[in-house]
C-alpha cells in the first residue's frame, strides 16, 4: 500500500477541480478508451462526511486488499465535498486526462450521468459478479438505465415513522397504524399540546411527501419505453398531496412555520422535543440519538392507506460507478466490487449507519443494531425510486414537487391546479431530456 497517495492534498485536489468545474464545456455523449492497463494509479473519488474517519478506514482496508491482489496498481482515494458534486463530476466527464477511475454518486443521478456520456456500462460484469444476485432489487433499480447496469450500489437509505414514546402514552393516544391515523394523532397531539407540532412536516420535504402519494396508489411519472409521462395529476397521485398538505395548518404544523421547512428541519423539529411525532431515515438515527428525545422514543415503519400496510419509501443511497474515460477498465471494476462488496458495506454499517444493499448483510445488522429493522421492513414491502430519466435532475434542482406543495399549502393553487402546473414543468424535463 501507498499510503502518501492514498489521499490528495486537499487543497491542491479543490484546486484543480474548481478550475475544471469553472472553464467545464458543455457535456457530451462522451467516448470510452480502447486502453485497458493492468498496472498504474487509479483515482477514485468518494464523498466527504461529516465524520469521515471510519468511512476512510472500511475504504482503505478494501483499497489494501486490492493492491496487494494486483501487483504494480496502487489507488489514489480523494473525498469531495458532496455539495459541489455534480459540478466537478460533469467537469471530469469533459476531460478524461483528469478524471478518476471509479466514483461515488447519488443514486438519483444514475441518469443523469449515463445521458451525459460518463459512466460505464458494467452490465457483463455485474452479471457475473457473485455477489451481486444478493442485491435488493430497489438498489439495482438505482443503477439500472433502460436495462442496462452502469455501478454498483453502495448503501441504501429510506425514512419510517419517528414518535415519542412519552407523550402517546401519557396522552393515551395509539400508535398509528395507518396513514389517516397519523393524521388523527397529530392533531390529537397538538390540541392537548399546544406547544408541541404532531407530526412535523415540511413544504420541502419532497421524500417525506413521497410515501403519501404512493400509498394513495398515485405515481410521480409512468414509463413508456425509454420516456417518462408526469402522472403527478393524476386522481390518485392528488389524493396524495391532499393527505399531506392537509397536516399544514393551525391544528398540527403551522403552514407559516413548516411550509418552508425541508426534511433536516423536520428531523431536527423531533430531536429537539418540538415535535411528537416525523418521519425520518435511518441516517437521521445518530442526530436523534444525540438530542433531547433520546430513550423517549421509538421508530416503525410508515403505515399505508390500509391496517397492516406500509407506505412505500423513497430508497435512497449512494452508489459507485467505473467512468467510461478509465483506462483500467478491469482494474476499475474489480476496484469498484471490492469497495461495494458485503465486507466493506457491512464495516461502512458498523462505522457509518450507512444501510448495506444486501439482503443478508442487512439482516445481519440488524441483529447488531435492532434500530435499523423498521428501515429494513420497509425496505421488504417495496421501497420506490424515481424516474429513471436524466430529465429528473432538471425537475429536482428546479424544485417542481415542493413549490407544488408550498402553492397549495399557502392556498394560492388548490390541489388540481398546482398538480397541473408541476405536470407541466415535469413533461418539459422529461421531453427537454430526450
Amino acid at each position: 500500500m501507498k499510503l502518501p497517495a492514498r489521499i490528495a492534498t486537499p487543497l491542491a485536489a479543490l484546486t484543480v477541480l474548481a478550475l475544471a468545474a469553472g472553464c467545464a464545456p458543455s457535456t457530451s455523449g462522451g467516448s470510452g478508451t480502447a486502453k485497458d492497463d493492468k498496472s498504474g494509479t487509479l483515482r477514485v473519488w468518494l464523498f466527504q462526511e461529516v465524520d469521515n474517519q471510519p468511512k476512510q478506514q472500511a475504504v482503505n482496508r478494501a483499497v489494501d486488499a486490492f493492491e496487494k491482489a494486483h501487483d504494480g496498481a496502487d489507488v489514489r482515494v480523494e473525498y469531495i465535498p458532496v455539495d459541489t458534486r455534480a459540478e466537478k463530476i460533469k467537469a471530469a466527464f469533459n476531460d478524461p486526462d483528469s478524471a478518476p477511475d471509479v466514483i461515488e454518486y447519488g443514486n438519483t443521478d444514475t441518469a443523469g450521468y449515463v445521458h451525459d456520456g460518463g459512466l460505464a456500462d458494467i452490465t457483463g460484469e455485474f452479471g457475473t459478479w457473485d455477489e451481486a444476485k444478493d442485491t435488493d432489487p430497489t438498489a439495482r433499480e438505482s443503477v439500472t438505465v433502460d436495462g442496462r447496469v452502469y455501478g454498483a450500489p453502495l448503501f441504501v437509505g429510506v425514512r419510517a415513522l419517528y414518535y415519542r414514546t412519552d407523550v402517546l402514552r401519557d396522552l393515551g393516544i395509539a400508535v398509528p397504524t395507518t396513514l389517516a391515523e397519523v393524521t388523527e394523532a397529530a392533531r390529537a397531539v397538538h390540541k392537548a399540546r399546544p406547544d408541541l407540532y404532531g407530526l412535523a412536516v415540511g413544504g420541502a420535504y419532497t421524500y417525506g411527501a413521497m410515501p403519501f402519494i404512493w400509498a394513495s396508489g398515485g405515481e410521480l411519472a409512468t414509463a413508456d419505453g425509454g420516456s417518462y409521462t408526469s402522472s403527478i395529476d393524476s386522481p390518485a397521485a392528488r389524493k396524495g398531496i391532499t393527505a399531506y398538505t392537509d397536516l399544514f395548518g393551525d391544528d398540527n404544523c403551522p403552514a407559516a412555520k413548516c411550509a418552508g421547512w425541508g426534511g433536516n428541519d423536520t428531523v431536527t423539529a423531533f430531536a429537539t422535543g418540538k415535535a411528537a411525532m416525523a418521519i425520518g431515515g435511518d441516517f437521521n438515527h445518530q442526530a436523534i440519538e444525540a438530542g433531547k428525545v433520546k430513550g423517549k422514543y421509538a421508530v416503525v415503519p410508515l403505515p399505508g392507506a390500509k391496517k397492516g400496510d406500509i407506505a412505500p419509501a423513497f430508497a435512497g443511497g449512494n452508489n459507485l460507478g467505473v467512468l467510461k474515460s478509465t483506462s483500467h477498465r478491469t482494474l476499475a471494476v474489480d476496484l469498484m466490487e471490492r469497495l461495494a462488496s458485503k465486507k466493506t458495506q457491512g464495516e461502512l454499517f458498523d462505522g457509518m449507519g450507512f444501510l448495506p444493499t444486501y439482503k443478508d448483510v442487512r439482516e445481519q445488522a440488524a441483529q447488531r443494531e435492532p434500530f435499523v429493522a423498521p428501515f429494513i421492513k420497509t425496505l421488504g414491502a417495496g421501497a420506490k425510486f424515481v424516474p429513471a430519466s436524466p430529465g429528473w435532475g432538471q425537475i429536482d434542482a428546479s424544485l417542481v414537487l415542493p413549490t407544488m406543495f408550498q402553492e397549495v399549502i399557502s392556498g394560492r393553487k388548490d390541489v388540481a391546479g398546482a398538480a397541473k402546473e408541476a405536470a407541466a414543468k415535469m413533461d418539459d424535463a422529461f421531453g427537454n431530456a430526450g
